[in-house]
């Protein structure tokens, strides 16, 4: 079988490693450069690759052909891959062909790095053998070919939903829904929805889905849809009869073997961090896991990089890294979660924001917003009737000084960018990784 793989990156370099280790013939394509890392693992691993160009003639002569989640529907060689009818994958559909082991596959809007390792920890500290993959960690095709796994937990994102077939989680979670990367779905939010509930599609009435019950996406399309699977709500609204929801300040999860502790006793703090324990408790409790386990797991979990991470206390101020915040809804949380004034970094490349989702919290709990972006206009736009103190950087080093000027005793600054990072950074990684710098210097 002749497989390609389009993409130079982690994902790309474990699907052909993958194809390569199953005795099918590989070429690697990347239109732009490859790392030297990737190249260097390519070539002891003898695969064929290029860089800087697509041969189309020889990529349209594949029998299965493996996308990168960051090669965009609309680009060129996707349309003519379609055209001619070959199958078309993403990585965790390959790799999914290739494994028995059971499969935990988280998707939504926000939560999901934390959801991920949230169970991936719960799981370790029963003694399991698990991977963790996805959007996260080493690749899940390099994993199922050189691991032997019992269970593999995934981060997965709708531009890998988008390119599946026969992808069937054991248990899938969709966390929530919010208006996120529409410029890839047409602007039209139902379609990004649609394409995230296909982590469902394929399951059968031996699987479980677990959902927000507090989504009104999700409520409303379910209406619409038919979920084969065991479907198992979770609220932090109101008391269920059966799932996961809060009561008398505890985290609760009724099903066969109930489980209960205190939410004061969990590790993580916010309320979207509630949701997503009771998310990560309910597939804890679907895999048997007992529930000292589970509550060692979420007393005991380190929050992930990038998401709320406090970096320092400085003269009374705390600087807190919420770079991974890319959108409206995770900037929504990281201020909700706020219990200081303030000083608010945001900006970077627009996705199409809705600022007004956030206006009322910003209202209550900023004292001073600082803009971080080549363009900042649109959000000085927006919220200069609400805040004075509004300024406009294009620097790191620019946004820190300026935000730790500002600050005074028992403020907050708070790195939540509500935009991608392409602008002035590679990644948000990189974005959250100069703020760290900046500040402890």
């Amino acid at each position: 079988m002749k497989i390609v793989v389009l993409g130079g990156g982690e994902s790309g370099f474990g699907a052909a490693y993958l194809a390569k280790k199953k005795g099918m013939e590989v070429f690697l394509s990347d239109k732009g450069c490859i790392s030297d890392l990737y190249k260097k693992l390519l070539t002891d691993a003898g695969i064929e690759f290029e860089e800087g160009t697509h041969s189309e003639d020889r990529i349209l002569a594949a029998d299965w052909i493996i996308k990168s989640p960051g090669i965009p529907k609309k680009a060129d060689i996707i349309f003519k891959i379609t055209q001619k009818g070959i199958r078309l994958s993403s990585e965790i559909e390959f790799a999914s062909e290739f494994t028995d082991a059971k499969i935990i596959a988280i998707t939504g809007s926000n939560g999901k790095t934390t959801t991920t390792s949230l169970i991936y920890h719960i799981l370790k500290n029963d003694d399991l053998k698990v991977g963790l993959a996805g959007n996260i960690g080493k690749s899940f095709a390099k994993q199922v070919a050189d691991e032997n796994f019992d269970y593999y937990v995934l981060e997965v994102s709708s531009f890998q939903l988008d390119d599946i077939q026969n992808f069937r989680p054991y248990i899938s979670l969709l966390l929530n829904l919010s208006q996120d990367h529409l410029d890839q779905y047409n602007y039209n939010y139902e379609e990004y929805a649609l394409a995230k509930f296909r982590i469902t599609e394929n399951q059968e009435n031996d699987n479980f889905f677990i959902y927000n019950k507090d989504d009104e996406m999700s409520l409303s399309l379910l209406e619409k849809l038919e979920i084969k699977a065991k479907m198992i709500p979770f609220s932090t609204t109101e008391k269920l009869k059966e799932g996961g929801f809060i009561h008398d300040n505890k985290l609760v999860v009724k099903l066969e073997d109930d489980f209960a502790m205190k939410i004061d006793e969990l590790s993580l703090v916010g309320n979207h961090n509630i949701a997503n324990s009771l998310a990560a408790s309910i597939a804890g409790k679907i895999l048997k896991i007992n529930n000292e386990r589970i509550r060692h797991a979420l007393m005991t979990f380190q929050a992930v990089e990038h998401r709320l991470e406090e970096v320092a206390e400085i003269d009374g101020v705390k600087y807190i890294n919420d770079s991974k915040a890319t959108n409206v809804n995770a900037t929504y949380y990281a201020l909700e979660s706020m219990k200081q004034p303030t000083i608010w970094i945001v900006g970077g490349i627009d996705k199409g924001n809705d600022y007004s989702q956030i206006e009322t919290l910003v209202k209550r709990k900023v004292r001073a917003i600082v803009c971080l972006g080549l363009d900042n206009q649109k959000i000085i736009d927006f919220f200069q009737g609400d805040k004075e103190l509004i300024y406009s950087t294009s620097s790191m080093e620019e946004a820190v000084r300026i935000s730790k000027s500002l600050a005074q005793q028992n403020d907050t600054v708070l790195l939540s960018p509500c935009c991608s990072s392409f602008d002035l950074f590679e990644n948000y990684e990189d974005r959250g990784n100069q703020f760290k710098n900046e500040v402890l210097k």
